[in-house]
């Protein structure tokens, strides 16, 4: 059983509850958008950054995303391997490239500063299939997705990946940076049952100050197992004007 199999791997609650069932993706308010740069952009760049079993990089593909301007990546190669399983796929049948790397290691995406039309990438966009590091595709992703991801880090990492991630997005306009997790009305940690599991979570105030762009509003979520307080949810989308 996939689930089984996934939570050995790594015990994310999500894959405890069957979250990973629930497409994340799809439902948020600025995934029309998503689909037009993919129709509209010539060789527009997705990536799909903690992964797990790539479900929703799936869903964009099958929405019409060019399959072969995609990527996904995260810190375990197995849940992407049951991802084939679960949905019945190969790497020949679903291409789109996989990296596992950690987010925070430079030698995989290192910070640079964000470009501008001022002052575009001068580099040449490789193959997705020959990329190992995504420090080669800086200043080229017309879409970042991140599902469940950033909650995963501490504030001062949270800030370091955003920093990060605004380095690889393409200075063309209505390029995007577009996510969920969670959230609280006053940031700080959320730990619903005690020190055994916490997560830092950005009010929608402190992370539109962290990104300077738009925010989609709290929404109620779910709950972990012994939780008394609720836990949020943000849906988010940062576009480049």
């Amino acid at each position: 059983m996939v689930q089984t199999t996934a939570f050995a791997i790594f015990p994310y609650p999500c894959i405890r509850i069957f979250e990973f069932t629930r497409l994340k993706l799809g439902r948020l308010p600025a995934y029309d958008q998503v689909l037009k740069i993919g129709r509209e952009r010539k060789g527009a760049i997705f990536i799909d950054l903690g992964c797990c079993f790539g479900n929703d990089v799936r869903k964009a593909v099958q929405d019409g995303f060019p399959a072969e301007n995609t990527l996904a990546t995260d810190l375990r190669r197995g849940l992407w391997d049951l991802g084939h399983e679960m949905f019945k796929s190969t790497p020949q049948s679903f291409p789109t490239p996989f990296l596992a790397s950690d987010i925070l290691n430079p030698e995989f995406l290192i910070p640079v500063a964000p470009f501008t039309k001022a002052f575009p990438p001068t580099t040449i966009v490789p193959s997705l299939t020959s990329v190992t590091s995504l420090n080669v595709l800086h200043g080229h992703v017309s879409v970042l997705y991140m599902g469940a991801f950033f909650h995963l880090f501490s504030e001062t990492q949270q800030e370091q990946i955003a920093h990060a991630l605004a380095g690889l997005l393409s200075p063309e306009p209505e390029s995007l940076v577009i996510g969920v997790h969670g959230g609280e009305l006053t940031k700080g940690i959320w730990s619903p049952t005690g020190h055994a599991y916490e997560i830092f979570c950005h009010s929608p105030d402190s992370w539109k100050r962290l990104w300077e762009g738009k925010l989609a509003v709290t929404v109620f979520f779910d709950m972990y197992p012994g939780n008394r307080d609720p836990f949020h949810v943000m849906e988010w989308s940062v576009t480049r004007l």
